[in-house]
């Protein structure tokens, strides 16, 4: 059981820098597409490590449509997968950690279908996706929130972790498990599995275009006033 703290500082901290950035950004809402199949967020997810995100979505459409199945990528050569991830920045590596991974669906599922996610908490769900090749918790959180499951689960990148590590919302030290454990019991219970994409979509283009990992930018910073970093740089 998840414990929440509605009227918790922090919570209300997440609140107003959700605001804060939607001001500065606008909002930013995720297109209701194909991609919402929740084996192609987890495909998408075990090939894309430190790739951008359209080049990963399309070498995402581009073995759907290359082998016809996600069975037959499982079964596809390695060289064939990597040829089709060769604009990922770990081609092979990410070839081999799809591959595996999707045996090891099939092996325990008998196809890559994970529709009886579906019937199981968002904590065992996620937990059953981290034992899979290649699968950590960014990846689980973002095959349960983003996809058709639409579950309340906060997908946790480095740009995320960075800036609520900043604002003193994540220890300094913590992995993205330490950060997903920390941010949730302090999340709105108002916001929706849409509103949990859009804030770290928000966050994510914070990190991207002002609060990078050198020389971050606190004095353009529209959450300045929010973060113990910047109020220590002060």
């Amino acid at each position: 059981m998840q414990l929440t703290f509605e009227n918790d500082p922090q919570t209300e901290r997440l609140r107003e820098t959700h605001a804060h950035l939607i001001e500065w950004f606008g909002r930013i809402q995720r297109p209701h597409t194909k991609r919402v199949d929740p084996v192609w967020t987890l495909v998408q997810g075990v090939i894309g490590a430190r790739t951008k995100t359209a080049v990963s979505n399309a070498a995402t459409d581009q073995l759907l449509e290359r082998f016809g199945s996600w069975e037959a990528v499982a079964e596809a050569e390695l060289s064939e997968v990597t040829e089709i991830l060769s604009n990922q920045t770990f081609p092979e590596q990410s070839a081999r950690r799809l591959i595996d991974c999707l045996q090891t669906i099939i092996t325990e599922r008998g196809e890559v279908d994970l529709r009886h996610l579906s019937n199981q908490s968002t904590a065992d769900a996620m937990m059953w996706l981290e034992t899979m090749p290649g699968v950590a918790r960014k990846i689980a959180a973002q095959v349960m929130n983003t996809s058709a499951f639409a579950r309340r689960a906060m997908v946790i990148d480095s740009h995320h972790r960075r800036i609520m590590q900043r604002m003193g919302l994540v220890p300094t030290k913590a992995d993205t498990a330490r950060a997903y454990n920390a941010l949730m019991p302090i999340m709105p219970d108002d916001w929706s599995a849409a509103d949990m994409d859009e804030h770290h979509m928000l966050v994510k283009k914070l990190g991207q275009k002002i609060c990078r990992p050198t020389n971050p930018q606190c004095a353009r910073c529209p959450v300045a006033e929010l973060c113990d970093f910047a109020s220590v740089r002060r």
